[in-house]
């Protein structure tokens, strides 16, 4: 087999630069200098006849060329590996490990409790570090900078193949009045909905969100009456006042104001909300993160 002189470490580092978009990290991360990595570039631009990365403002950018590289790079990789290289075993009862998750409100709210549980019972030496974003694309970058393993989130806006994605947590929209709101009467047509004073959540402080513009599609639009950014507050509010919100149902069930709120579907179509597990390629194949990511995904699973 002749790969024309093709020295396999210049893969490595190709690979090491996708990830990490940052010669100083992708050096770092396979274990050579930073002129190296820097030399490792310089000779994949000649093997490939490509720039494959040029300086951007958030590091390095790949080409096209080198988004079409990626992915089958990766996987020979990948193959390579686990033919030559014997994988550690992960044991989580005897594991002393530091996991860190990225996690958005809802997550945060309805998943977090079940999965320290679950850490405690079956790997009691782990221990668990998060970092809040409301940002959709925020985990994006917490992955990109290494600060942490997973998140749990709205899917990115945008992704490639350094960043791998999968939906692991479903919830519905339900509209919400007080239950002294008439309103709760009459019954939550879109008359009755356009109405009212509405309560929009927007953890980006985004003042169009998924309602305006289902609302819009109709050529409607609601009054808005109040915007928050913290998405657990708007069952309160809606209790102790006469407006509305259409918010998630686990949101209005798990709020301690449920008892004074009555739920109605949305007078209009909306669409499911879906939550990712969202991780990094490098940690794709590591043994901890992959027991530690079907533990999440199993936990979203039950509920």
């Amino acid at each position: 087999m002749d790969f024309h002189g093709i020295d396999l470490n210049l893969l490595v580092a190709f690979d090491a630069l996708m990830s990490e978009r940052n010669v100083t990290r992708a050096a770092a991360r396979v274990g050579v200098s930073q002129p190296a990595m820097s030399a490792a570039l310089s000779r994949l631009r000649k093997l490939f006849g490509d720039q494959l990365f040029l300086r951007g403002a958030q590091g390095l950018l790949p080409t096209p060329r080198a988004r079409d590289l990626a992915e089958p790079l990766s996987q020979a990789l990948s193959q390579i590996e686990s033919t030559l290289v014997k994988k550690s075993v992960f044991v989580p009862e005897k594991a002393t490990f530091s996991f860190t998750l990225g996690l958005s409100d809802y997550p945060a709210f309805v998943l977090l409790p079940a999965l320290l549980k679950a850490l405690r019972e079956r790997s009691p030496g782990a221990s668990l570090i998060v970092h809040a974003f409301s940002a959709r694309d925020h985990a994006v970058d917490l992955l990109d900078a290494g600060t942490i393993d997973a998140a749990v989130g709205v899917p990115p806006t945008h992704t490639d193949s350094r960043i791998l994605t999968r939906p692991v947590l479903r919830d519905e929209f339900v509209t919400i009045v007080s239950k002294d709101n008439p309103a709760a009467r009459r019954g939550m047509d879109i008359k009755t909905y356009l109405a009212l004073s509405h309560v929009l959540v927007s953890p980006e402080g985004d003042r169009y969100g998924v309602v305006d513009q289902a609302l819009a599609q109709r050529g409607k639009k609601r009054s808005l009456g109040l915007t928050l950014p913290q998405m657990f507050v708007a069952p309160e509010v809606i209790g102790r006042t006469y407006m509305t919100a259409t918010v998630m149902r686990r949101v209005a069930l798990s709020s301690s104001a449920s008892r004074r709120l009555v739920l109605f579907p949305p007078p209009i179509e909306l669409p499911e909300v879906v939550f990712d597990l969202i991780w990094h390629r490098r940690s794709d194949s590591h043994p901890a993160q992959q027991w530690f990511r079907n533990l999440i995904a199993s936990l979203a699973a039950a509920l």
